[in-house]
């Protein structure tokens, strides 16, 4: 058994399977932000118009049982709400791949299940009848990978070690320049070539994850044996208390999930329509800005560690509550960046590209400060027993937003630009609010279960020791 060893090494002061998880996630994320900046544009400049949407096999189907529940959509809705659709299924997924990883095949063997069905999923992008057969290849295989990916981040450390919330924000660190690559790339092939290279270039992106996460193998957690997961004891009453607790906070998390799903979703049209991205002769391709969405949180990402481990040292670092509370308020500060860009444009025809880089600048600090957290916080409260199905079944918070998102889309058409990102900007602020008081609550169940002190002197005593 040298597993443990192993596991034990370290680069930078880190476990070196951090390396390679956060590797592998790194060009996962180079798949999935390449295909989905590209995907709502596709649809409403290709895929759903005459001479296109007659050939994608099952659609009409599909579209009655959309249409069933909205009523008529319009072309960019459907697109909109499809969209919608996908992002939230995408991260419903991960809660049944945690539970296939946890009880059946093991962490390994899900996380390269799910790269080869996302690689296929890609590549059957290439070709309109596919489309559908290629948005279900791509939903399953996100649900293995990352359900059982992000687990083994918390699975290198212990619950009361300091260096777990670090290694989410490395982690999320990798999945943000990730999103940086992908636009830059996908968005130049689509416009030099056609959208389905753009879409080609993604499948190999995740091939490339496959074989960095084989690579590190020796180097990841151990699977435990399959006898061990079978005969788990059951969850205390108190696990089953947090258990619980955690569920009840997933509708309040799917509040900034609303709005953060609106800039891979009607964002892109609102940049097409409502932005000037000419310089000369010369225009911008619209998912070039959605790198912003990656390069600002990497770029970001060491000043805020650095403004914690300040505050750490001052006995001042809030909580893991009080950060995403932060989150959520500099989210919904910034979305209304874009409700006065949109005024400007009403006024002026087009608003300058500064509005869309201080949008992106905002919103990704406010980023950094409620996903990562809340994922280190789920890692560390979850039961051992069920972690893995935990951290996935967390992503129900994003497959609300991303639902909800979709069906908010309609409003875009209908509303005035500003009015519409002035809808946003409440709900996320509403979560700020709401998780604020949430943690009053939560707190005194994670001392007595784990003894994981939450508060702010608390928790600067135990990285003193």
């Amino acid at each position: 058994m040298d597993s443990a060893p192993r596991a034990q090494r370290t680069i930078f002061g880190h476990p070196r399977g951090l390396l390679f998880i956060a590797g592998t996630e790194l060009w996962d994320r180079v798949s999935f932000h390449g295909m989905q900046a590209l995907l709502v544009l596709y649809m409403v400049e290709q895929l759903l118009l005459p001479g296109h949407v007659e050939h994608v096999a099952g659609f009409a189907a599909f579209r009655a049982a959309i249409e069933s529940v909205t009523g008529a959509l319009s072309t960019q809705a459907l697109a909109f709400q499809i969209f919608g659709l996908y992002i939230g299924l995408v991260y419903f997924t991960p809660v049944f791949g945690g539970a296939l990883g946890d009880r059946v095949l093991g962490r390994v063997r899900t996380v390269s299940l799910g790269a080869l069905l996302m690689t296929a999923g890609h590549f059957c992008l290439a070709f309109d009848r596919s489309f559908l057969l290629a948005l279900l290849l791509l939903i399953l295989g996100a649900g293995c990978l990352r359900g059982n990916l992000q687990p083994q981040v918390g699975e290198l450390y212990a619950k009361d070690d300091r260096r777990r919330t670090t290694a989410f924000q490395i982690y999320a660190a990798m999945i943000a320049l990730g999103g940086f690559i992908a636009p830059i790339v996908t968005g130049q092939l689509a416009k030099s070539f056609t959208w389905h290279v753009g879409f080609a270039f993604a499948g190999f992106g995740m091939l490339i994850g496959l074989a960095v996460y084989l690579y590190g193998r020796p180097s990841l957690p151990p699977d435990p044996p399959r006898r061990e997961r079978q005969a788990a004891p059951p969850l205390t009453a108190e696990e089953r208390y947090i258990v619980w607790l955690l569920i009840l906070m997933l509708p309040i998390a799917a509040l900034f999930w609303i709005a953060q799903s609106q800039v891979w979703n009607t964002y892109n049209i609102w940049v097409r329509d409502h932005v000037n991205l000419t310089f000369g002769s010369w225009t911008m391709p619209v998912p070039w800005l959605q790198s912003l969405d990656g390069l600002a949180p990497f770029a970001c990402m060491p000043l805020v560690l650095m403004f914690w481990s300040r505050q750490r040292a001052r006995g001042r670092e809030p909580s893991e509550f009080t950060k995403m509370a932060i989150g959520c308020s500099i989210f919904g500060a910034s979305t209304l960046i874009l409700a006065a860009a949109s005024a400007v444009a009403g006024t002026t025809g087009r608003a300058s590209l500064a509005w869309a880089v201080a949008f992106h600048l905002g919103s990704n600090i406010g980023w950094i400060f409620f996903a990562p957290t809340t994922t280190a916080l789920v890692s560390r409260a979850a039961p051992d027993k069920i972690n893995a199905t935990m951290i996935g079944g967390y992503s129900l918070a994003v497959f609300l937003g991303s639902t909800i998102s979709g069906r908010l889309g309609a409003l875009y058409e209908r509303w005035p630009a500003s009015e519409f990102w002035m809808l946003h900007a409440a709900l996320v602020s509403l979560g700020g609010v709401l998780v604020l008081a949430f943690g009053t609550l939560m707190k005194p169940a994670l001392n007595r279960t784990y003894g994981v002190v939450m508060d702010r002197a608390e928790a600067t005593a135990t990285a003193e020791l």
